[in-house]
């Protein structure tokens, strides 16, 4: 059986979500669990650190719900709070935001064969530019909004975008043309 809040509109939920409605809440959240889950699949890789990260940041939302200006925006907001916890477990890990020293071997084999879909592919980028990957082509956010999310200079981001396409097709590429050799 459906719930009242599973026929409203997305900005009347949040409007008595914001007021402390729970399960106007937990609507939200099943609303939108299945986008933010593959956000973080797709950052870190890691289905249960997927699942946890995701988790987080709908108890940030709850905790910080009143916080919302603008209900409409609810989308953007809850991104912005899916990308700082992403963010901030990569700080607890101490991995380098911002590191413009990372390389793909073509010539390995190896990994490339291991490489049988976009996630996979995704993984082998460093979590940063990985990061401005999935928000410029997952969540078609511009450049300029990307570096105001993350906090990345605009032009590292895109750098990192620029280098993470650019080595994901030699991946993908890489793994078609080892398909083939299959047939």
């Amino acid at each position: 059986m459906l719930s009242i809040y599973a026929e409203s509109h997305e900005l009347l939920v949040v409007g008595l979500a914001r007021n402390g409605d729970r399960e106007a809440f937990q609507d939200l959240v099943r609303r939108r669990e299945a986008w933010v889950r593959s956000l973080m699949l797709r950052s870190c890789g890691d289905p249960a650190l997927a699942d946890d990260l995701a988790q987080q940041a709908f108890l940030q939302a709850w905790r910080k719900l009143d916080q919302l200006k603008q209900p409409k925006l609810f989308g953007a907001w809850l991104k912005r709070l899916a990308v700082n916890e992403w963010l901030q477990h990569l700080r607890k890990k101490d991995v380098p935001l911002a590191d413009e020293s990372w390389e793909v071997s073509p010539g390995n084999t190896t990994d490339l064969a291991l490489v049988r879909d976009l996630e996979s592919a995704l993984a082998v980028l460093p979590p940063a530019p990985r990061l401005c990957v999935i928000l410029a082509y997952q969540e078609q956010m511009s450049h300029p909004e990307i570096a105001s999310l993350t906090g990345v200079p605009l032009g590292t981001v895109k750098s990192h975008i620029r280098r993470g396409a650019q080595t994901l097709r030699e991946i993908l590429a890489a793994y078609a043309i080892e398909g083939k050799r299959d047939d």
